[in-house]
């Protein structure tokens, strides 16, 4: 996990790259190492401190049974939030952010139920009994709302953290978190401000290499922290049958003494 986070192996992930310098937040001036050849270099160092930071936060989170939204809509992080993600069994936007996700939750959540009334229709046969224009229709709104809200599916309440990747690109979805004081965990590049963060991982948020390497130490946290949930939870159970009283053996009935028999 954190503890196992080499900066050899985020150098070789191009985690290092920002932006060209004209095009730098200064107030990533922190986390900048040096410039090279019109391009700002991340401080690596720093980075992987900061991998350990979000970690530990990331995985008493997880630990408290609450979900973490991963957030990535870019195409080069789709795929690699969709599987990372899903691998750590938390929920993920990759599609188009909807917006009111977070600050109008009710309603999303409404779209997601409507998907599960669908299914209803086809397993209790319902649905055949529709005419063909309406079967079309219907499986047309059940497409859309899997593709749109599927991996939210089991979200049934607000989540505990988000996770994003390119926090400009995200700027509703991390508006949506700041009015719910949801903690928000991103990778910042050099063109993004890291005070509208939480939790900051500079890092490339352009390449697949650098965004999957990230990806990989952070899910791996949040198993870490499911699996520490589901340790503490058979240690009580286990803890609660060994105090439990015994029920005790139903007694004897004592049959009366025989009377001698006499001959």
């Amino acid at each position: 996990m954190a503890n196992n986070i080499e900066v050899k192996d985020l150098l070789e992930a191009g985690v290092h790259f920002g932006h060209l310098t004209r095009k730098w937040d200064p107030n990533m001036a922190p986390y900048i190492y040096m410039e090279r050849n019109g391009i700002h270099i991340i401080n690596l160092y720093k980075t992987a401190a900061k991998i350990e930071e979000a970690n530990e936060a990331l995985k008493k989170i997880a630990a408290s049974g609450r979900k973490i939204l991963f957030v990535a809509t870019k195409k080069q992080a789709k795929d690699i939030v969709a599987e990372k993600a899903g691998k750590a069994n938390m929920p993920y936007i990759t599609e188009r952010w909807p917006g009111g996700m977070l600050t109008n939750f009710v309603t999303i959540r409404k779209a997601v139920k409507k998907m599960a009334s669908i299914d209803r229709m086809k397993k209790d046969g319902t649905f055949m009994t529709l005419s063909k224009k309406e079967r079309l229709q219907v499986d047309r709104l059940r497409a859309k709302l899997e593709k749109n809200l599927g991996s939210i599916s089991d979200m049934t309440r607000l989540p505990g953290a988000l996770f994003v990747v390119d926090i400009k690109r995200e700027h509703i979805a991390i508006k949506e978190a700041q009015k719910l004081n949801i903690p928000i965990f991103a990778m910042v590049d050099t063109n993004s401000d890291p005070r509208e963060v939480d939790y900051v991982i500079p890092a490339n948020d352009d390449a697949s290499k650098s965004i999957e390497n990230i990806l990989t130490h952070v899910t791996d946290a949040v198993i870490e922290g499911l699996s520490d949930r589901k340790a503490e939870k058979e240690a009580k159970k286990a803890e609660k049958e060994s105090t439990a009283p015994k029920a005790e053996a139903p007694a004897k009935a004592e049959t009366p003494a025989k009377e001698e028999e006499t001959k």
